[in-house]
């Protein structure tokens, strides 16, 4: 090997070593750029993932919204209605509540749908020329009921008024109430009765309603 041979063989090793080295650099980047373009690839399926978790969470809640919805109505002429079929859909359409609130003082449900019969034929705007109101026809504080005096002071001061006892519900709850407290007072029903009717009227009205709720079995 000459002089001039000996001198162009290291750089052309030098150039090799040169041009692999700026290839190696020129290939990094992009093994860098595919690393960081894949994780977001891969993320899709989680988001997937996500979408259903929320439909099938969804999908658990709705049943319980419609439960809800259907308990949330307890007047109304059910199959699980107690009263006996013979009571008109006017009485019956209030059964719901008519058995709440009598199961709630220990009363029979059928002797609260008798006196609602006999008081107001199950008519929730139903107001009598004394001034009774509603389902149960209670006497209010106001109204033709407010010139009723007892001892030089109205009768029913401490009664609710005539806009809650047209709500159907509250005058359910608050007749039947009244009749359980009159029960608890007497000793018995048909006494009971006799004060809850009309003054004028006296154990008639009494066995009125329990005509009514013998017949109507």
């Amino acid at each position: 090997m000459n002089s001039i041979q000996r001198a162009v063989f290291p750089a052309i090793l030098i150039s090799s070593l040169v041009l692999v080295g700026i290839t190696r650099l020129i290939a990094s980047p992009q093994l860098t750029v595919i690393a960081a373009t894949e994780p977001p690839m891969a993320a899709e399926p989680a988001q997937d993932e996500a979408v259903v978790a929320t439909v099938e969470v969804s999908a658990e809640i709705q049943p319980q919204s419609e439960v809800v919805a259907v308990t949330e109505q307890p007047a109304g002429n059910s199959d699980e209605c107690s009263l006996p079929s013979r009571y008109p859909d006017s009485i019956r359409q209030w059964c719901g509540w008519i058995q709440r609130y009598a199961a709630e003082v220990e009363l029979d449900p059928r002797l609260i749908a008798a006196v609602m019969l006999q008081e107001s034929g199950g008519k929730a705007d139903a107001y009598s020329h004394s001034g009774a109101v509603g389902l149960m026809q209670v006497m209010p504080r106001d109204g033709l009921a407010e010139q009723f005096m007892c001892s030089g002071r109205p009768c029913f001061a401490s009664r609710p008024s005539m806009d809650e006892l047209f709500e159907p519900e509250y005058n359910i709850s608050y007749g039947t109430r009244m009749l359980a407290g009159l029960v608890a007072r007497h000793g018995n029903v048909r006494d009971a009765l006799k004060a809850y009717g009309p003054m004028d009227m006296g154990y008639r009205y009494a066995d009125i309603v329990l005509s009514i709720y013998e017949n109507y079995q």
